[in-house]
């Protein structure tokens, strides 16, 4: 069985940086896709970033692009999110999630809620004006 376990939320200024870790055991870390998910308050949970098996390729919302940045070690079961230039509409709950995906439409499934198996329990990040 999967876990996964972030760390690294808060509060932050606008403008400010936050790196969010997830420490993924239970299983062979390089089989999976790795994303990053978030949900406000009273919204959806949406996606925010994911990252490929061995790490070679990204994919991010536009809303996010140019941000923040998705990153994984191996060797260390470990994927993270570097959040820079946070803005007050960054503020919610952060999840980090694990799904098996294969071949070249991991890019596009990557993005939905439903090809993600195994889910943390949520981070919050909050960032004030």
């Amino acid at each position: 069985q999967v876990q996964l376990v972030e760390s690294g939320g808060g509060l932050v200024q606008s403008g400010g940086s936050l790196r969010l870790s997830c420490a993924f055991s239970g299983r062979t870390f390089n089989t999976y896709i790795m994303g990053w998910f978030r949900q406000a308050p009273g919204k959806g949970r949406e996606f925010v970033a994911a990252i490929n098996w061995l790490g070679g390729a990204a994919n991010y919302a536009d809303s996010v692009e140019g941000r923040f940045a998705i990153s994984r070690d191996n060797d260390k079961n470990t994927v993270w999110l570097q959040m820079n230039s946070l803005k007050p509409e960054d503020t919610a709950v952060y999840y980090c999630a694990a799904g098996r995906m294969y071949g070249s439409t991991w890019s596009t499934r990557s993005r939905r809620t439903d090809e993600y198996g195994y889910w943390g329990q949520g981070i919050q990040v909050t960032v004030a004006s």
